[in-house]
């Protein structure tokens, strides 16, 4: 048996190997064509670097590596994706995988090597262990039934939260935001590593500015994926957001992104009213949707109990692991 290493050299079957391995280990998720794989390697997002890999076993490719190297913040960290093909999992491809990895991130100057995995398979949990990553965040993927909605009890939710948001009042854009509110959004997406727990991950506030959340935004749908927003504003100043993302290759499911409330404006149902509202927009232009996920720290009781109050039910566990070096 001959365990070796190299570059991508074919995104087609980087595609397989990854398709085969995520849905093994979360087959309840839809996964991207291979369209939309090839389109997120040729449009990254700004700000980030990556390489890519694959390994092979005698011969054949059966593992992938991807790393991310944030260049503009967050500098010490490598975020790294690592897939092996199911059947041929513990034979070595990962671990070799995971050397080379180790092996980059001395090469950039990097301390830390970031990743996740899933509860489900015990694959992933137990390579994380094996190399002598730290379990650092503990997550809660939850999925909302879109075509089992209670109605009722959403109205009567935003009607409670509209009451506790008096003075506030909505705005919704799909894709990059006006240029009014921008600003705002860049200053509170870039708060979410500050606000949000992190438990035992080295995660510093990423620095966004205007220019690069527009082109966040621009490199987003060029991947072949559509953001729907909400925000709730105070006279012409935005002080909470959330938003969505589909892929327009799998228009039957969304992803829930960063919800943010301002730390001043806090107490005012913010974050549930701008949920509920883009819940309804999304479903206003996305009528194929039918569901959505969304992924939570575990200790954020807060954002879980909203979650919970609009219909979201936990589907698995996941794990954030930090390997110091």
């Amino acid at each position: 048996m001959r365990i070796s290493t190299g570059p991508l050299t074919s995104p087609e079957i980087a595609y397989s190997i990854v398709r085969a391995g995520v849905e093994h280990d979360t087959p309840d998720i839809p996964y991207q064509s291979q369209k939309t794989f090839v389109a997120v390697l040729d449009n990254p997002a700004p700000g980030f670097t990556f390489e890519r890999y694959l390994g092979y076993l005698d011969d054949e490719p059966v593992g992938y590596l991807e790393l991310e190297y944030p260049q503009l913040d967050n500098l010490s960290n490598l975020d790294v994706t690592l897939f092996v093909r199911p059947s041929h999992r513990r034979r070595g491809v990962g671990r070799a995988l995971y050397d080379l990895a180790v092996e980059r991130a001395h090469a950039h100057n990097r301390k830390h090597l970031q990743s996740s995995t899933v509860d489900r398979h015990p694959d992933g949990g137990a390579f994380a262990a094996a190399v002598g990553a730290n379990a650092g965040l503990a997550e809660t993927r939850s999925r909302l039934d879109v075509t089992a909605l209670d109605e009722p009890k959403l109205a009567e939710l935003r009607a409670e939260a509209e009451k506790k948001a008096q003075g506030y009042h909505l705005r919704r854009w799909i894709g990059v935001a006006p240029d009014d509110i921008i600003d705002d959004l860049a200053y509170l997406e870039a708060r979410l590593n500050v606000d949000a727990p992190s438990g035992d991950i080295n995660w510093e506030a990423e620095k966004l500015d205007a220019d690069r959340m527009r082109k966040s935004e621009q490199a987003r749908e060029r991947r072949g994926r559509r953001s729907y927003f909400s925000g709730a504003l105070i006279g012409d100043k935005m002080v909470a957001f959330t938003w969505l993302v589909v892929d327009l290759d799998r228009p039957s499911h969304a992803w829930q992104n960063t919800t943010l409330v301002d730390p001043d404006h806090r107490g005012h149902r913010l974050g549930m009213l701008v949920k509920l509202d883009n819940l309804d927009h999304i479903r206003e232009n996305r009528p194929q949707l039918n569901g959505i996920d969304t992924f939570n720290a575990t200790e954020n009781a807060f954002m879980l109990d909203i979650n919970r109050a609009m219909g979201f039910r936990a589907v698995d566990a996941w794990m954030e692991w930090q390997k110091d070096l």
